[in-house]
């Protein structure tokens, strides 16, 4: 949703298609790998799952008027990376962890349009505020930390406990409107081409 909102609210009303891509399989089967490289390669496997599902490979017809974007974002924080926390009590943990540290959310991305496909990392620098307990106990009672990566959100109810960005403050909600720009240049598309 935060991805689709992004996109809107910059002109663009895209499809959206959610990849079947087993990501706990991919990161296990990439033996040690580099968070950026991580979120890289799941951006891949979403984007390439979904051109081969929606026919973007074999069908001329489709490529000339079709882009895929695939994303995955992560947070690393003291060399670990963290997806989305799996249970109340681990979003718990994470944000105790957190408080007051500074983390790097990476998104990968990576674009599909007919033959040609590439693909980059955005890196930002996210510093967390000090909720007081009975504010980290509110905002993991909304539910919202479990649906995002890193736990928390700069474009909803987490963004009161965010204290400072460093970098592009679309990658930390999960696209870099700026890289995503540039990859689409690379690949013969001009953004301003693509609003709605």
């Amino acid at each position: 949703p935060a991805r689709l909102q992004l996109l809107t609210s910059a002109g663009i009303r895209p499809d959206v298609v959610v990849s079947d891509v087993d990501e706990p399989a991919l990161i296990a089967s990439m033996g040690e790998c580099t968070p950026a490289e991580i979120v890289l390669a799941l951006a891949c496997a979403k984007a390439r799952d979904v051109a081969a599902r929606i026919g973007l490979v074999h069908d001329a017809e489709i490529e000339a008027d079709t882009v895929i974007v695939g994303c995955d974002s992560m947070l690393e924080m003291d060399g670990q990376v963290h997806g989305k926390p799996a249970s109340a009590q681990e979003a718990r943990e994470r944000w105790q962890a957190m408080a007051g540290r500074t983390g790097i959310l990476h998104t990968g991305h990576w674009i599909v349009r007919g033959a040609g496909e590439l693909g980059a990392v955005a890196s930002t620098s996210v510093t967390h505020g000090r909720p007081s307990p009975q504010e980290l106990e509110a905002y993991i009672a909304s539910g919202e930390p479990l649906r995002v990566a890193g736990a928390f959100t700069l474009d909803g109810l987490g963004a009161p406990f965010v204290e400072r960005i460093d970098g592009d403050p679309s990658n930390v909600i999960g696209l870099s409107l700026p890289l995503t720009r540039r990859l689409l240049a690379d690949l013969g598309i001009v953004w301003t081409d693509l609003w709605a």
